[in-house]
């Protein structure tokens, strides 16, 4: 089991300041994330994507388009 936010007295931090705690908690995270194998079932979907990508380069958006659509969503 874990300690809760209020067990850690996260609950008593500003929003900022949680953001912030988030940020290094994830850092941290990253920083390790090497250890951690990747799953074959998560190889095997990023290499049948990248197969549906080269067999047609030209479906799916470009970044720009997908940055423009979520900028301008409701």
């Amino acid at each position: 089991m874990y300690a809760s936010v209020k067990d850690l007295g996260i609950d008593r931090l500003s929003v900022a300041e949680r953001i912030l705690l988030v940020e290094e908690i994830w850092d941290s995270i990253a920083a390790e994330s090497a250890a951690m194998p990747i799953p074959e079932a998560h190889k095997e979907e990023l290499d049948r994507r990248l197969a549906a990508y080269q067999d047609n380069p030209q479906t799916g958006s470009s970044w720009e388009d997908v940055k423009a659509r979520l900028q301008n969503a409701p």
